[in-house]
């Protein structure tokens, strides 16, 4: 199982060798530090947790430094990056920690790019929507409102009756406007059409969730 994390960034248009013109997300996936591995005697199952996009220390508690601080030695003793003191060079923090569940053969301080997966891969990708705060019943769930004809004021889009005259109340359910977006959507199915390992990207065929900047996970 391959598992990455990434940045939307966004969609154009490719021809594949066929002719075929699909459109493309373009993602900045990677690299992730793998900072814990969880196993069924210590946590009760089988995941690894992952470190993404480099911040300031500042920016950090000191329990995230220290937490961080063992899987970044690792790293760097395993790249042969430490100074020529043979000491540790400095910790830095991370914006974001995601786990991957069923995921083996991994040790902690590894190092996932995009070299982990193939053009040809499916994939599936977990990302947030786009956020579009309270909206009305059109917008929200496609209602077409009321009529413009006469003895109707202000009731292009209203959303009408909501109650019973039996049970009198509203019922459960009932669509009302409300907070929309934002939501947790996974797209299963998605093929890798490129991959650019110079600058860290994965082409994508097709449409993820959430705007440019979107953290996104990626399944393989």
């Amino acid at each position: 199982m391959k598992c990455i994390l990434g940045k939307k960034q966004h969609m154009m248009q490719c021809f594949l060798e066929d002719g075929t013109a699909v459109p493309a997300t373009v993602i900045s996936a990677g690299p992730i530090v793998v900072t814990q591995v969880k196993s069924p005697d210590t946590d009760g199952y089988t995941a690894i947790q992952v470190a993404f996009e480099e911040q300031k220390t500042s920016r950090a508690t000191k329990a995230h430094l220290g937490h961080v601080l063992a899987s970044q030695t690792l790293a760097r003793n395993a790249e042969g990056t430490a100074d020529a003191a043979g000491g540790e060079k400095e910790g830095g923090a991370f914006k974001h920690l995601r786990e991957f569940r069923d995921i083996e053969d991994i040790k902690e301080g590894d190092k996932i790019t995009v070299n982990a997966f193939a053009v040809g891969d499916i994939v599936i990708v977990t990302g947030l929507s786009k956020s579009k705060g309270f909206q009305g019943v059109v917008k929200r769930h496609g209602f077409h409102g009321g009529p413009r004809s006469h003895g109707q004021k202000h009731s292009e889009r209203e959303g009408g009756s909501i109650g019973a005259t039996g049970p009198q109340k509203v019922l459960k359910g009932t669509r009302m406007p409300g907070r929309m977006g934002g939501d947790r959507i996974t797209v299963k199915n998605l093929e890798i059409i490129g991959i650019d390992q110079e600058n860290n990207q994965l082409l994508i065929k097709g449409a993820i969730p959430g705007r440019r900047g979107t953290l996104v996970e990626i399944i393989g």
